[in-house]
């Protein structure tokens, strides 16, 4: 299987409908009991999203030449992880949001109960998918991948940014404590999906690693700001979520600490930090340099 790398836009419809396809496949059926567990679940995840991670995991795939075979499941891993996030993220406790995706959020169509217990079973369903096939060269590596996206999960990773997130509400944060929190919080499964896709094709050095990393933890910030921007300056229907909430809820943002003007600079200095460390992978990283555009540029 091969994906069309001339053209990003064509390269990104591809992506995202082999990711359709893989996730919904791994995912139980909604006639399995218990069948509303699954439906909420499916309804999570599927028909939506723009799939930023597994896209990331692709691109970085074709640094290393792995096959598409692999990297299908390391960016579904990832996926599934970032939308158990999603789930619990906007029930009643956490920011209590009823739009996601252009739709109701899974509390609202299945109930609280069911919308946490979908989420837990996302969870545990992306380290099914990482350990129950081969995705690298050797035993090690794939423990390694399994490793990196359990920390990129957890209270050092998004977890825990999603926490300090909680208790900044109505606090200024200076700029470094700001991007502490959204290195972990949006920027920690951003580098997973780079990172695990780095280990499922030839091997690479430790300063090639090191520069992809570099370019992930960027991308990961400039994604975090992007999104500032947007919750300031696009709709609803645009976002196919709720505008404007994090002025409501009086969160930090780089918006709220840099302005309008200082936040848009942000973005930018970000991107072109994340594209100079590409510099040693040559063509191998176009599909990279063209996720940074369309992640920064994005207008939802």
């Amino acid at each position: 299987m091969s994906f069309n790398t001339t053209n990003f836009k064509a390269w990104m419809s591809e992506v995202q409908a082999q990711m359709e396809k893989t996730l919904s496949s791994v995912l139980p059926s909604s006639t399995h009991l218990p069948e509303r567990l699954h439906d909420a679940m499916r309804y999570s995840v599927l028909d939506g999203g723009k799939r930023v991670r597994p896209l990331l995991a692709f691109a970085a795939g074709a640094v290393v030449d792995a096959p598409v075979e692999r990297l299908q499941y390391a960016g579904c891993a990832v996926e599934l992880i970032h939308a158990y996030s999603l789930v619990h993220d906007d029930m009643p406790a956490m920011d209590n949001d009823v739009l996601r995706r252009g739709k109701p959020t899974v509390h609202v169509a299945y109930g609280e109960a069911t919308a946490l217990l979908a989420g837990d079973a996302l969870q545990t369903a992306a380290f099914e998918v990482l350990s129950n096939r081969t995705l690298a060269d050797n035993a090690q590596d794939q423990l390694q991948m399994i490793r990196i996206l359990a920390n990129a999960s957890g209270s050092l990773g998004m977890c825990g940014g999603q926490g300090v997130d909680l208790y900044s509400v109505g606090q200024e944060l200076t700029l470094p404590q700001l991007e502490m929190m959204h290195i972990l919080k949006t920027g920690a499964l951003i580098r997973a999906s780079v990172l695990l896709a780095s280990y499922c094709g030839t091997p690479l050095a430790a300063d090639q690693r090191e520069a992809l990393d570099h370019y992930a933890k960027c991308i990961g910030l400039a994604f975090q700001v992007v999104d500032d921007i947007l919750d300031c300056e696009a709709d609803s229907a645009t976002l196919g979520k709720t505008a404007g909430k994090d002025v409501a809820n009086n969160k930090p943002t780089y918006v709220a600490l840099l302005g309008m003007k200082g936040a848009k600079e942000k973005a930018s200095e970000l991107k072109a930090s994340a594209l100079a460390s590409l510099a040693p992978f040559g063509e191998k990283a176009n599909m990279l340099n063209a996720l940074a555009g369309y992640i920064v540029d994005r207008k939802y």
